[in-house]
């Protein structure tokens, strides 16, 4: 409020400016809210991919395991205690069995593309048109 209230016009006017101000605080407070909820889910998302695993892809979840087991397990966390040993690969394992299971696509177009016919410089050769 910046100045005195001295007419009853005064005061229907900042009523009319309180009731907008509300207004657009509510308005405000409902965005917010939504803001939170919808952080809170994704945390949450990502919080499942750490404790849940991801069983579509065996062949390349298995492939992880060993090297999760081989390098974290055996190596960065061979002088640790047996909870972190236990749990950080458990952690991983279940997140990365949701990263292959979201980007295999990829991948096995990489590894297609890497493995197909070649160039003789080494590049993919490129698709013959089809005679129909």
């Amino acid at each position: 409020m910046n100045k005195k209230i001295e007419t009853y016009e005064d005061l229907v006017e900042e009523k009319e400016r309180l009731e907008l101000l509300l207004k657009t605080q509510a308005k405000m407070i409902e965005h917010d809210w939504k803001e939170i909820k919808y952080d809170a889910e994704e945390a949450i998302n990502v919080g499942k991919k750490f404790v849940t695993r991801d069983t579509s892809s065996l062949v390349l979840n298995t492939t992880v395991n060993s090297l999760i087991d081989a390098v974290v397990k055996k190596g960065l966390l061979s002088k640790t205690g047996w909870i972190p040993k236990l749990l950080i690969p458990l952690f991983l394992k279940n997140y990365t069995s949701h990263y292959i299971a979201d980007h295999k696509d990829k991948w096995s177009q990489k590894l297609f593309a890497w493995i197909g016919p070649k160039n003789h410089n080494g590049k993919a050769a490129p698709e013959k048109p089809s005679k129909n």
